[in-house]
């Protein structure tokens, strides 16, 4: 029997669930042996440098995949005129990039930067030889394939760059995992898809897909500058330390927000293209996927947050408890990354990349606006305190800022949404609080009840066991729906495999 669109999307999810959850694992793993052996310095460093590589990594995809993933009828030729088209976008990169480099180095009054720079934007440019195979598997919901593709690397790469961290190598370590992580995805990626570009090379259908991947285009290099915006402005007016700090709190952020992300994103867009124009059909899958997104967002987010100091401390050593109060703030900005992704991934999918386009550009110019108003607002908060301890006063007040944004810019991406299919305040109020709210009360009774609690390792113990036993008490007791369909769907796998 043919395989229906709503077995897939549940297979797509589960498979996405294990994929993000083992690589996020896997980074865990990684970045708790690296952070315990590098320093905050070897990790601002690398910092400094990834707004660079990630603005890159939008020019040369150029939003060609997305647009390949949108297109209903993509051909052999489409595929391989976007496998040339970024390969030579990717060549050009490199090369300005390496030109730069002393540039760079000198904006950050870092000379070491130069050698390093060039050597890590090697990255870069491996990475465009996979970004049509990539896409191929993506489209086709090929979750399993991706997945194997994905840890297999990260093995691999992770391996390599410990074993560099532990040869007193630091961030050239760093830089190099990276490298060899994007070589294994290039020649995963093309025996996974078992696609082959043919050396009949037009542009056509770069010129007709233009308009869409363009938008695309801008509104990616804008997402990875807000992404690491915080990075470029500390670098620049504070130092190496106040990044590194800040990355490692934002990395743990990141992997909890990234592993429910991934989960939602491999299935969504693809599953809403399939759907096509069937209003009414978009409109239960869309809140029957913002409910299952909240169900796993809230407590995961708000519970890292709750977290966030015994586990900076017990996995990473005290030198990085600095860093835990902002992973604290910025896990409950994370907590809303998941559901900003799905509003887009349906706009995206209606063809409305402008939309996309012009709210995420609004969304960066506000951001980029306050930290910078709040840096020369409050910079003399500073004077007088000793070390680069001291930067986490402004620091917190732009992290303040930038959460309070994502959470408040919700509502204008439901505002498009409505626009789009028509669900209204009141029907996505009725899908993200319950969940907000029991996660919240969660969080806040587990630490009251654990306050006694002096001992770090039962304490973080504690907090996990009875935060999940309240939050999952609350959902069966109140009859949620989401948690009787997923513990349904484990029981009906459990028992197809026995």
């Amino acid at each position: 029997m043919a395989e229906t669109l709503k077995d897939k999307t549940a297979k797509g999810f589960a498979w996405g669930a294990l994929s993000n959850g083992a690589t996020q694992l896997l980074n865990a793993i990684f970045g708790i042996v690296l952070a315990r052996r590098l320093s905050d310095e070897d990790y601002g460093i690398i910092g400094l440098l990834t707004v660079f590589a990630v603005v890159s990594t939008s020019l040369q995809d150029s939003g060609f995949v997305t647009a390949l993933t949108n297109k209903r009828d993509a051909t052999k030729k489409d595929y391989n005129s976007v496998f040339w088209f970024n390969i030579g976008i990717s060549a050009c990169l490199y090369i300005v990039l390496f030109l730069c480099s002393p540039l760079i180095a000198m904006f950050y009054n870092e000379p070491l930067l130069t050698p390093l720079a060039r050597y890590y934007f090697i990255a870069v440019f491996i990475a465009s030889f996979s970004i049509v195979p990539r896409a191929i598997l993506f489209r086709q919901l090929k979750q399993k394939e991706l997945a194997i593709m994905g840890l297999l690397s990260l093995i691999i790469s992770g391996i390599v760059g410990v074993a560099m961290a532990y040869n007193d190598m630091a961030y050239w370590g760093i830089a190099t995992q990276q490298i060899v992580f994007n070589v294994c995805v290039v020649l995963l990626s093309w025996i996974l898809s078992k696609w082959k570009p043919s050396f009949t090379i037009t542009f056509q259908p770069i010129r007709e897909m233009f308009g869409f991947s363009s938008k695309m285009l801008l509104t990616n290099i804008i997402i990875q500058v807000n992404n690491n915006i915080f990075s470029v402005v500390l670098g620049k007016f504070y130092d190496k330390h106040a990044v590194g700090f800040y990355n490692q709190a934002n990395k743990w952020n990141m992997m909890g927000a990234s592993t429910i992300t991934g989960m939602v994103q491999g299935v969504a867009q693809p599953t809403f293209v399939q759907i096509g124009e069937d209003r009414e059909r978009i409109c239960r899958t869309f809140r029957k996927m913002l409910r299952f997104t909240c169900f796993v967002c809230f407590p995961t987010m708000f519970g890292l947050s709750l977290i966030a100091p015994e586990f900076i401390v017990i996995l990473i050593k005290e030198k990085w408890l600095p860093s835990a109060h902002l992973m604290q703030m910025l896990c409950v900005g994370g907590a809303f990354l998941p559901i900003a992704n799905l509003y887009f991934n349906l706009i995206i999918s209606r063809g409305k990349s402008n939309i996309y386009m012009y709210n995420i550009l609004g969304q960066g110019i506000s951001i980029l606006a306050a930290i910078i108003m709040i840096y020369f607002a409050f910079d003399g908060l500073n004077i007088g305190m000793a070390s680069h301890y001291v930067y986490l006063t402004n620091i917190d007040l732009m992290v303040i800022t930038y959460v309070s944004m994502i959470i408040l810019w919700t509502g204008v991406w439901h505002y498009f949404l409505r626009r789009e299919i028509g669900i209204s305040y009141r029907d996505a109020v009725r899908d993200i609080m319950p969940f907000l709210l029991l996660a919240s009360v969660a969080m806040v009774v587990t630490y009251c009840v654990t306050l006694p609690i002096s001992n770090i390792v039962v304490l973080l113990i504690a907090r996990i066991v009875i935060a999940a036993a309240l939050y999952l008490g609350a959902l069966w007791f109140f009859g949620a729906e989401i948690l009787r369909e997923c513990i349904g769907y484990i029981l009906k796998k459990k028992q197809h495999t026995q």
